[in-house]
Order: structure tokens, then sequence, then C-alpha cells
């Protein structure tokens, strides 16, 4: 999410020429955004991230469903 933010810093600050981010070249956005591209299509799936991310969910949604169950027992007694 960090280089998405960045990205979009980027242009705005190039787009309306602030400070010395007038003079950057667009070719230097393009890359950040090619990097973003190889990061999210390559290399975070090679690692797992992206998995991890969606276990990580599974994992919580498991947790709420057993608290609510508890509460659901101490509730009928």
């Amino acid at each position: 999410m960090p280089i998405i933010l960045l990205i979009i810093a980027l242009v705005a600050l190039k787009y309306f020429e602030v400070w010395k981010f007038a003079e950057l070249s667009w070719w230097w956005i393009v890359a950040v955004m090619g990097a973003a591209f190889i990061w999210f299509e390559f290399i975070e799936p090679m690692l797992g991230l992206d998995k991890r991310k969606a276990h990580n969910v599974d994992e919580q949604r498991r947790k709420d469903r057993v608290k609510k169950s508890f509460e659901d027992l101490r509730k009928r007694k």
C-alpha cells in the first residue's frame, strides 16, 4: 500500500509542478509503477504474502466465530 500512495503523490506533485518534482522525468514515475506491478504480480505471490493475508483473515473469522459460540453458551445458562 505505501508504494501505491507514493505513486499517487509523485503523479500529483509532477502534474502540479511542485518544487523539484516539476523537473522530475515521467520515466521515474513509470519506473516506480513498474516496480509496484512486479511486486504485486510476481514477488508477493512467490513469497506467499498474499496467502498469508488471506490466512490471517480466515483465522480471525474463526476466532470470532468461536468467541460468539462461547458467548451464546453463556447466555443459555
